[in-house]
């Protein structure tokens, strides 16, 4: 593979990402050929030492990714991240994938369980107005606790959200090193 073939390919797998980062990228390996060739080297044995095209792009925009979720970790970025994570082979759908379904359905539970909570004296008025003749105040005080309760939740589940998400990033980024250089990288 020559150093426009090599090019090309490496531009074809890096399309996820802007175009300037993607200037950026390509223009850093047109360096690394022009600096191979004044050493005396071949394009092809330039390339060879490279590597392959697809698998640097894949883990450029892992990459990428990772950077903008530790940036801004928006619930958008953290799932671009997961799946270019992901891109980088057949292994990390099970060790990136399965953590990560675990730990959203983990958290989904317990906002829609605080969010449950923090309803409960609106469902109690709905319930008073369709059958006015089980009014009680305990029932009442016992659905204000529950909403008390709910938002207690909510703000314990705001921690953990972002807790969890600043765990599974830096989960991630050791991955990535897993695939580009073994345990001696990680």
């Amino acid at each position: 593979m020559n150093k426009a073939q090599f090019l090309e390919k490496l531009d074809n797998s890096l399309k996820r990402l802007p175009s300037s980062e993607r200037e950026d990228i390509i223009q850093d390996f047109y360096e690394h050929f022009e600096v191979g060739m004044s050493e005396g080297k071949s394009e092809q044995e330039i390339a060879k030492a490279l590597g392959n095209p697809q698998q640097i792009g894949k883990e450029m925009v892992a990459n990428y990714r990772l950077e903008q979720v530790e940036e801004t970790a928006t619930t958008g970025n953290v799932l671009r991240a997961v799946w270019a994570v992901i891109g980088l082979g057949f292994f990390n759908l099970v060790i990136v994938l399965g953590p990560f379904i675990a730990l959203a359905a983990i958290v989904f539970s317990g906002w829609v369980g605080g969010l449950g909570f923090i309803l409960t004296p609106i469902l109690y008025v709905i319930n008073v107005v369709i059958y006015p003749e089980i009014f009680t105040f305990y029932d009442l005080f016992f659905a204000i606790m529950l909403s008390g309760v709910g938002i207690f939740i909510a703000i314990g589940m705001y921690y953990v959200t972002r807790w969890l998400m600043k765990g599974f990033v830096k989960y991630l980024n050791f991955n990535v090193r897993m695939v580009k250089g073994g345990m001696g990288n990680a």
